[in-house]
């Protein structure tokens, strides 16, 4: 269980515990309360982006592009939106306008969120909690989580399941500290392809996950633990302090920071004021995973900052910067670089000036409300580049950089609930790779950004329709073209890009690199799924998935057609859609 707990150097725990009592013994404002974050949900997070495309207007309320939300923002935005452009029209807009007030009725009050017939009196006398507490001094809301998944892998030969059992709590004391813990216990036979994302190169990872073990020979079991404190410092600023995920952007990917690889420890600081955000965040993160039970993982930390700032009613625009460092790196000498902890320093000046082998990684996002209902969006990564190399188009392997481009439809055609949603990536060869694991992008050898990592181009489209105020019909496609590197036993050492756990120093070439170069691999993507709301939060899905991997050498054929149900409990639908 020490593989759960927050262990950084000292110097830092002790710059954590001044910042901590420092907060804790500053005067809170009477009626600023804390928030904790709704979690990261695909369908969830739907729900409230749609909205906002459809007034076609910024919402100053709530910065989408930074992600998890804070539950009293999205109920301000909400009740924002329908008040100015009376966004919630069709039977399924009211009822989820309806579902997002019950759950986070702490902050919306709604008479709706109230139980006709609490159960044992005690219990689900809110509809969204299993118990909860409404006192001056403490809000409590406590729930089960369950989630008991199974499926046919046509590959596998075997049934592929999930079986998650745990809680979740939340609350406030004395309405300045926020507190929010997840626990699960999981056991799970994934699909083959998943199982395969990685183990052709030889890395020993479960996709989402960490540390885990393996169960009944081709599965795994696992812990499921995320939890943080928040507090606010003033109206506009506030911090939390825990291990959770991130997610940067407005897209159906991330290229910038994305809730693929596992949660990490964080401490989190944020401004909103005026028409501005500004997001400052230290992760410790994981370089491999080869510790043993008496050695713990090595250790490596992301410093990461992010500016949004919204330009009139219809743009947003986002500049970020994040270092990748570690004082295990022997490269930098075993040192702990503490001018990263400075939240408005420029990250490349210090590398720099300091002579470090960090990693220092820049870009932008950006959104535009083109008209009611249609919203541009996209993101750009640089990683590093010459100027005279890129004119030249001489392929140079290090003019690293990314680029998404995507657009959003709500109600398309005039059709209630049913929108599309159109998205581009492109990711050169080398993206996101560095000298050694200590420096790349990526954690618990998973990688920050795009699960295929680097030297990769793809189309997704995504088609959402809900036809009923409970039913959810969801139509996931892409398609993938990436290059590899030989298979597991075949020359180790070769580099062609993709794989960003692999020191850039091992490339082939250092000229007349191309995306999608090494051994040609096409992926083809479909998903459909069916999501039913029994009661709130309680869900049952069904899902059936389609897959078919083709390379130029056969290494890397497959098909998989997967049929699964499940049903979820106060949890997120498990995805593996890469």
């Amino acid at each position: 269980m020490d593989r759960w707990l927050f262990s950084i150097p000292s110097v830092c725990k002790g710059i954590i515990a001044i910042i901590l009592t420092g907060m804790l013994i500053l005067p809170v404002e009477p009626l600023k309360a804390q928030s904790t974050n709704a979690p990261l949900d695909e369908a969830y997070y739907h729900w409230i982006d749609r909205y906002e495309v459809k007034s076609g207007a910024i919402v100053p309320e709530l910065f989408t592009t930074v992600k998890p939300y804070k539950r009293s923002a999205i109920i301000a935005m909400v009740d924002s939106l329908q008040s100015r452009y009376k966004v919630f029209q069709s039977a399924a807009d009211q009822f989820n306008l309806t579902y997002l007030h019950n759950d986070s009725w702490e902050w919306s009050r709604a008479e709706s969120s109230n139980s006709a017939k609490p159960f044992l009196k005690a219990l689900y006398r809110k509809k969204s909690d299993f118990y909860m507490v409404d006192e001056e001094d403490i809000d409590l809301h406590i729930n089960p989580v369950l989630y008991l998944g199974a499926g046919k892998d046509s590959r596998l030969g075997e049934t592929v399941f999930t079986n998650a059992r745990g809680f979740e709590i939340r609350g406030m004391i004395d309405k300045k500290i926020g507190f929010y813990t997840f626990l699960t216990e999981n056991q799970a036979r994934l699909p083959l392809y998943a199982t395969e994302y990685s183990s052709l190169y030889g890395y020993n990872i479960v996709p989402h996950t960490g540390f885990y073990k393996t169960f009944k020979g081709t599965g795994v079991d696992y812990f499921e633990a995320r939890g943080y404190i928040d507090f606010n410092i003033s109206k506009h600023i506030w911090m939390q302090f825990g291990h959770d995920r991130t997610f940067i952007g407005t897209g159906y990917r991330s290229l910038i920071y994305s809730d693929f690889a596992p949660p990490s420890q964080f401490l989190r600081a944020n401004v909103k004021i005026w028409k501005l955000n500004y997001l400052f965040q230290l992760s410790r993160m994981t370089a491999n995973n080869t510790g043993t039970n008496v050695s713990r993982y090595p250790d490596k930390y992301m410093a990461f900052h992010h500016l949004s700032v919204n330009i009139g009613k219809k743009l947003n625009l986002g500049l970020f910067e994040s270092v990748m460092f570690s004082p295990q790196d022997s490269i930098n000498g075993g040192v702990f670089e503490l001018s990263y902890l400075n939240p408005v320093i420029f990250y490349r000046a210090i590398e720099q000036q300091n002579g470090s082998a960090d990693n220092v990684i820049l870009g932008l996002d950006w959104k535009w409300l083109i008209t009611k209902g249609i919203s541009f969006y996209g993101q750009f990564v640089l990683d590093e580049f010459v100027l005279s190399n890129i004119t030249s188009s001489n392929g140079w392997w290090g003019n690293k950089y990314a680029l998404q481009g995507g657009i959003k439809y709500i109600d398309v055609a005039g059709i209630q609930n049913l929108d599309l949603q159109l998205e581009g990536n492109v990711v050169r060869p080398f993206t996101f790779s560095h000298e050694n694991l200590f420096t790349n992008y990526a954690h618990f050898l998973q990688p920050i950004g795009h699960p295929m990592g680097a030297n990769f181009y793809e189309i997704a489209g995504i088609a959402r329709y809900q036809p009923m105020p409970r039913l959810s019909l969801t139509l996931k496609s892409s398609y993938l073209r990436t290059g590899r590197d030989n298979v597991k036993g075949t020359t180790p050492d070769v580099d062609w890009g993709g794989d960003i756990n692999k020191s850039y120093t091992l490339r082939e070439q250092d000229y007349n690199n191309k995306t999608t170069q090494g051994t040609d691999n096409t992926i083809v993507f479909a998903d459909l799924s069916a999501s039913y709301m029994l009661r709130h939060n309680l869900f049952l899905d069904f899902r059936q998935t389609f897959r078919n991997s083709k390379s130029a050498d056969n290494a890397f054929d497959n098909r998989t057609t997967l049929t699964s149900v499940a049903l979820r409990w106060n949890i997120a639908a498990r995805l593996y859609d890469f």
